[in-house]
């Protein structure tokens, strides 16, 4: 618990309440621990188990703070909120369409490609395997053989051979659609909710301001927390999408260099996911090992073009993110990695994306609350 306390001085007189906290643990006693345990429990239940709900909801308000500096712009030259908001979603969710219908026969050639290399590359494997011979060879060799030899049944008992259910086109064709329609309903509902969020911008900021309470320190600190979590995601936003665009096309020349095919693909690719740390990085420089083996056939081209991805991110993270986002909402690596972990095994490929984002916010949170301040420092550098 945290305490505010006032020190006396020589006089016997207290001073002015200081502005440091001191972390204590009078009144911790084992029925606050227990009821804390068990609210983290449900929320974290409440997160995995509603995914299909909290997960487009919290990517809508993502995009309602990239979005918002847009509109409000547009506002002010006196649009009318409802068709700037319109037309900047229109013009984002258009030009993402327009960029993968560009691409799609470059990405249908590429995932055409990667089971061929993934077979290459396991014959290359046992090959290799083959040709070291070790001591536990000769086990193998006798396993091999006694599971040629003909075990004949006793007379009497009938042979049974369990046949695995065969994954027919129909049924593959079902699942697809129903996967596809999934994802455009998603998608369609990210759209009608950002829309929503930003026409409602200024009724909603009221609503948290009366749900603060009646004090008007905690309308003052209501504010000041919507307007930290809106500066500091909206910089950190303009930060990911001009590095995104850096990684982009720093990886596409690259690849172009080294005479790779689908190069604008796998560079569109690097700039996506190098919005996700540490995994992002890791499955480009992956998919491209296989692509760049199918195509030149060598294990050194292989590894020379994952390499030249790996080392275009690494420099984007170690030197041009830290000197653009200096020390706002600066958080440590351990935490970090934490948090996309537990985002990630919560919401998947959402959690991925989202991981980052929902860890600032909730930093900024704990910085402007006493009570969770500590856990604002540890997740601070």
């Amino acid at each position: 618990m945290t305490l505010l306390h006032k020190l006396p001085n020589a006089a016997g007189r207290s001073d002015a309440p200081s502005d440091e906290t001191e972390m204590t643990l009078e009144g911790l006693d084992a029925r606050t621990v227990s009821l804390f345990v068990i609210a983290f429990g449900v929320t974290v239940f409440l997160l995995q188990h509603m995914q299909a709900l909290f997960a487009p909801l919290a990517f809508g308000l993502l995009l309602f703070y990239a979005l918002d500096p847009v509109v409000d712009a547009m506002e002010r030259i006196r649009v009318p909120r409802w068709i700037g908001a319109a037309i900047t979603i229109l013009l984002t969710f258009g030009t993402i369409g327009a960029g993968a219908y560009l691409l799609q026969d470059e990405a249908i050639t590429v995932i055409n490609r990667l089971p061929t290399a993934a077979r290459r590359i396991t014959a290359l494997i046992e090959r290799d395997a083959r040709s070291a011979s070790g001591p536990l060879d000769k086990v193998d060799q006798a396993a091999a053989e006694l599971q040629k030899t003909d075990t004949k049944p006793a007379p009497g008992v009938m042979r049974v051979q369990v046949e695995e259910p065969r994954m027919t086109a129909t049924s593959l064709l079902w699942s697809g659609s129903i996967g596809a329609f999934s994802a455009l309903n998603q998608l369609i509902m990210i759209m009608f909710l950002t829309y929503f969020i930003l026409l409602s911008d200024r009724m909603l900021r009221r609503k948290f301001v009366e749900l603060a309470g009646p004090t008007l320190t905690k309308k003052k600190l209501t504010v000041e927390i919507i307007d930290s979590i809106a500066s500091q995601i909206g910089r950190f936003l303009m930060v990911q999408i001009f590095t995104s665009v850096v990684v982009g096309l720093a990886t596409w020349a690259a690849l172009r260099y080294l005479g790779l095919e689908q190069a604008p693909l796998w560079g569109l690719l690097a700039g996506i996911f190098n919005s996700i740390p540490y995994y992002g990085p890791l499955i480009v420089s992956a998919g491209l090992s296989m692509v760049a083996f199918l195509q030149f056939g060598t294990v050194a081209m292989s590894l020379t073009v994952a390499s030249v991805s790996l080392v275009v991110t690494s420099l984007e993270g170690w030197v041009l993110t830290p000197m653009l986002m200096g020390k706002i909402a600066s958080m440590n690596r351990v935490a970090v990695f934490v948090g996309l972990v537990f985002w990630s095994w919560a919401w998947g490929v959402w959690g991925m994306l989202l991981a980052v984002p929902m860890m600032m916010s909730i930093k900024v949170v704990c910085d402007h609350i006493d009570e969770l301040k500590p856990i604002g420092r540890f997740l601070g550098e």
